[in-house]
């Protein structure tokens, strides 16, 4: 999600056990304190055969039901009480709406014995957000200029991303490395979405200015910013599978150690999503926050816009995404685009995924690995 401003305005579970015998036992002990491990919990991980079975079938439905009015997108889950269900994202409740019109049921119980799950998330967007929101929590402000070298989780972007009036930022989410060097790692909507001549009269290029903070904390005027790092133009969307974009490191500028603010350094090795591990980030608006993993394998149709505050520029169905709970958008709010998602463990935790998108109850990332694949990278950590 990037968050925009106005120029003359100012800133503008735990998982229910399941009775299966196929879990997984997934935890992490403090390196630091091996005699006091942290909290161990039973997660559900991709490749349990249980798992494996309902995503199959919720790929079999899955163009049946996004077809319907009102779906946009379907996810491997729990039901309400932990069992193995098709989960089914809404725009609005489909099943009220159809009843409250004496129509029938648009969705079944259950596909070929595997319970569905409507889950009302509201559109899906990569969205500039709301202007304000906190500043970090632990008395971090994620908003703020730093002295360099600078640790990530933090307010940035494109230094042009000004347009129709408006100003726009986002997160500069984590350091990655390729080919010997370190680029700085966020989403495409937030480095390099602006495409055509329209607003600005300009474009993003390889070698732009990537500044921090990004442009939408320092009251639009890109002088109040420091350039961090220039922009690499990959153009991973429309075309892709992943929302992600780099920037080259200027030299002296990032923390080599790749540290995110409240988080720490990290792992330089990556773990795969699994439903109910629970996750934290470290982004622009929100700050640290903690939340669980919802659901995965997700299909799921996300609408962009393209400029600073301009109109639709396209809508990109994504698939084999990330569900995290979003509540309130007390996890990712706008301009928390670009934020890395890792494990919730106190230290090198693993990167699990890159948040692009969402609503005010859910959250979208992309697989961490097929961000790094992408970009034939990996993670800068310990």
């Amino acid at each position: 999600m990037r968050s925009i401003r106005s120029k003359v305005r100012g800133t503008v579970v735990l998982l229910a056990l399941l009775a299966m015998t196929s879990f997984m036992w997934m935890g992490c002990e403090s390196n630091q304190n091996p005699q006091t491990p942290e909290v161990q919990e039973f997660v559900l991980v991709q490749s349990n055969p249980q798992v494996q079975n309902v995503m199959e079938i919720q790929l079999r439905h899955t163009d049946e039901l996004m077809a319907k009015e009102g779906i946009v997108g379907t996810a491997t889950g729990l039901t309400e009480d932990g069992k193995p269900a098709v989960l089914i994202l809404t725009e609005f409740d489909i099943v009220e709406n159809a009843l409250a019109k004496g129509m029938a049921k648009p969705v079944p119980d259950e596909l070929e014995g595997i319970p569905t799950r409507v889950y009302v998330t509201g559109k899906i967007r990569a969205l500039k957000g709301k202007p304000g929101g906190g500043g970090g929590g632990g008395g971090t402000d994620h908003k703020a200029i730093q002295t360099p070298p600078i640790e990530l989780g933090t307010s940035g972007g494109w230094g042009d991303d000004l347009a129709n009036g408006y100003c726009c930022g986002g997160t500069l989410g984590s350091l990655i490395q390729s080919g010997g060097k370190q680029y700085i790692l966020s989403n495409y909507h937030v480095f390099e979405s602006d495409i055509v001549n329209g607003g600005n009269g300009t474009t993003a290029t390889t070698g732009d200015a990537i500044i921090q903070p990004g442009l939408i904390d320092i009251g639009c005027n890109v002088n109040n910013s420091q350039t961090v790092a220039t922009l690499v133009k990959s153009s991973s969307l429309p075309g892709s599978n992943v929302d992600a974009a780099i920037a080259e490191v200027a030299p002296g500028m990032v923390k080599s150690d790749g540290s995110i603010l409240e988080i720490g350094t990290l792992s330089s090795s990556t773990v795969a999503a699994a439903i109910g591990q629970k996750v934290k980030k470290s982004g622009r608006t929100t700050g640290l926050t903690r939340s669980s993993i919802d659901g995965l394998n997700a299909t799921v149709s996300v609408t962009y816009d393209n400029e600073c505050a301009g109109g639709t520029a396209f809508t990109k169905t994504f698939t084999g995404q990330i569900v995290i709970k979003n509540r309130g958008s007390k996890f990712l709010a706008g301009g928390d685009s670009g934020s890395l998602m890792v494990e919730d463990v106190s230290n090198n935790p693993h990167a699990v995924g890159l948040l692009f998108a969402g609503s005010s109850t859910t959250a979208i990332a992309n697989p961490i690995n097929e961000v790094l694949n992408f970009f034939n990278a990996s993670m800068v950590g310990n």
